[in-house]
């Protein structure tokens, strides 16, 4: 696509700098949440994106916004080193899908919410042994009998993002006895406080990962009440895709954002220590910053493109580049990358340097999202028409 920003962008990008700044920055009422990455104190991220609601930055691209100005606000919200938005799940997964697909009474009892950074979503996807492989799901949902129209979902989900502090959940359920795969499947809304009539419940249980961090769970369904279906009832692959499509659109050029300041830091670190001499590590470093340029390119070319494989395309890109990042991260540190020595993260009391928690939280990136394999599939499949198995 032809992409460029006109001077209504750029005038649109000096009042989210300063408005970001002026939270911020030093004196700003949010200057503590400056780089914060996990949600540790639950209460100020929440404040944090009530602000941000207020402040009407909650849902630019819903959908009269132009992508030019999702691009800038992607852009500075990372430059300002902003925290991790905890309302991320509902402002650009379940939001646009809602106006994809909702009626307009869902729109109209959902959005709000959002878009004052109110509630808080979570995705009910990936199960057990249903991860990267979707259409296998087996959490199950059968309607209740009192006449209300609500479902009622049994099973387990896991690898759920922010659902220790989400409000509501949309899960991907199985709601036609012995369907198999990709039919008989609906995306069920429901909410998350259900210590609920005729024993309903939701269990969540933190997983730790290896920087010691716990930003996903495994989460349990019991009898737990779906008050609402997006979509129509069985159409919920459909749904669910058109949902994932949107997962990797302007937000990926702010992430690129966030990986040219890590990378930055790797070269100030790799000059530091003298490993910019080494040729080997040299030529590994100026290729990760080429690769970062093509990436940016890309993201920017398929901007607004639906087409799964695009995606695919996308997510096996920065997904390895990010790995490797991390550990150049700390390879250029020497023999001191691998002891103790940080403070910003701690593990079990064991102080992380930043080096060391790119290497260890990078591990996962070719894994959660959809694996390395899948997206491969789709791209052998979709793009290059090779026959399945």
């Amino acid at each position: 696509m032809d992409f460029a920003f006109d001077a209504a962008d750029e005038e649109f990008r000096a009042r989210a700098r300063e408005w970001l700044e002026a939270r911020l920055g030093a004196g700003g009422a949010f200057s503590d949440l400056r780089g914060a990455k996990v949600p540790e104190d639950a209460e100020r991220r929440r404040a944090w994106e009530r602000e941000l609601g207020a402040g009407g930055w909650i849902g630019l691209g819903w959908p009269d916004d132009s992508l030019t100005r999702q691009v800038v606000w992607f852009e500075e919200y990372a430059r300002a080193q902003a925290p991790d938005p905890l309302g991320i799940v509902g402002e650009q997964l379940l939001a646009p899908t809602l106006l994809a697909h909702g009626t307009a009474e869902q729109r109209e009892r959902y959005l709000p919410g959002i878009a004052s950074g109110g509630t808080i979503w979570c995705q009910g996807y990936s199960e057990p042994d249903a991860g990267s492989d979707l259409a296998g799901v087996r959490t199950s949902a059968v309607p209740a009998e009192d006449g209300s129209g609500d479902w009622l979902v049994s099973g387990q989900k896991t690898w759920t993002s922010l659902s220790q502090w989400a409000d509501w959940c949309f899960v991907l359920a199985r709601t036609e006895p012995g369907s198999q795969r990709h039919a008989g499947l609906s995306l069920l809304l429901l909410p998350m406080d259900q210590p609920g009539p005729n024993g309903a419940r939701i269990e969540v249980r933190p997983i730790r990962q290896l920087n010691g961090v716990s930003e996903f769970s495994e989460v349990f369904f019991d009898q737990a009440r779906a008050v609402d279906v997006l979509g129509a009832v069985g159409d919920g692959w459909r749904i669910a895709m058109t949902l994932l499509s949107f997962e990797r659109g302007a937000g990926m050029l702010g992430r690129q954002i966030g990986y040219a300041r890590e990378l930055d830091a790797v070269l100030r670190a790799a000059a530091l220590t003298g490993a910019d001499r080494d040729p080997v590590l040299r030529e590994a470093l100026t290729r990760q910053w080429a690769d970062l340029q093509v990436m940016r390119a890309n993201a920017l070319r398929t901007l607004g493109t639906a087409e799964p494989a695009t995606a695919a395309v996308a997510k096996l890109v920065w997904a390895n580049w990010h790995q490797r990042l991390g550990e150049l991260a700390v390879q250029v540190q020497g023999l001191p990358g691998a002891f103790a020595g940080g403070r910003a993260h701690q593990v079990d009391g064991y102080p992380l340097t930043s080096a060391q928690h790119t290497l260890l939280f990078s591990r996962a990136d070719t894994i959660y999202g959809g694996s390395d394999q899948i997206q491969r599939n789709i791209i052998a499949e979709r793009v290059l028409g090779l026959p399945r198995g």
